[in-house]
């Protein structure tokens, strides 16, 4: 997550704003240190600045996840775009539904562009048309990326990332979980 973050940043936000990605070690870790960081995070941050909260849906329920980090940026004294004092927020959350490669069968021209040997003919197969439906998301990509010869030892993720962060693009992705995240960036930013 983090590659690709700074990947589709560095193009998103060019000339608007900077930004620093903050990793964690999977979910679980974000989840036990998030509020600390946050409450860190409450005693000085600047009104300008804003903090984006990313993190997979994975197997768990989207509106229990997403109160679970509402409830700790309330907890820790900062505003949240969903809710919001007095007009302005400082912490926004967004859930990449399923998981990171989701996003990425969202724009699958841009996969194609990367792993030119893949073809268009995945996005119009029904399984693959709803990105942020796709169970098991990474390992449908690592298939499908293996039956074009490529990743033939197994899913690269951070080299994935680092190809296709420069390339998935807002306008043509499917992924209505990442068009979120990405609303919510020009947001903070305008």
């Amino acid at each position: 997550m983090e590659a690709f973050l700074s990947e589709l940043l560095d193009r998103l936000l060019i000339g608007r704003s900077t930004f620093k990605v903050h990793p964690f070690q999977g979910k679980a870790d974000l989840l036990d240190k998030l509020e600390a960081r946050l409450r860190a995070y409450a005693a000085w941050l600047p009104a300008d600045h804003r903090v984006v909260v990313v993190v997979d849906r994975d197997d768990e329920d989207c509106h229990n996840l997403k109160r679970r980090l509402e409830d700790m940026a309330r907890r820790s004294g900062l505003s949240t775009r969903s809710t919001p004092r007095s007009g302005s927020w400082q912490v926004v959350n967004r859930i990449v539904v399923e998981e990171l490669e989701s996003w990425y069968f969202g724009d699958w021209q841009a996969v194609c562009a990367a792993y030119p040997r893949v073809g268009n003919r995945i996005n119009r197969s029904k399984k693959y048309r709803d990105p942020d439906a796709i169970q098991g998301a990474w390992e449908a990509f690592e298939r499908v990326l293996q039956r074009c010869g490529y990743f033939k030892t197994g899913l690269r993720k951070v080299e994935l990332a680092h190809r296709l962060g420069p390339l998935i693009e807002r306008e043509r992705s499917s992924s209505r979980s990442f068009n979120t995240f990405c609303d919510a960036i020009l947001e903070a930013v305008a």
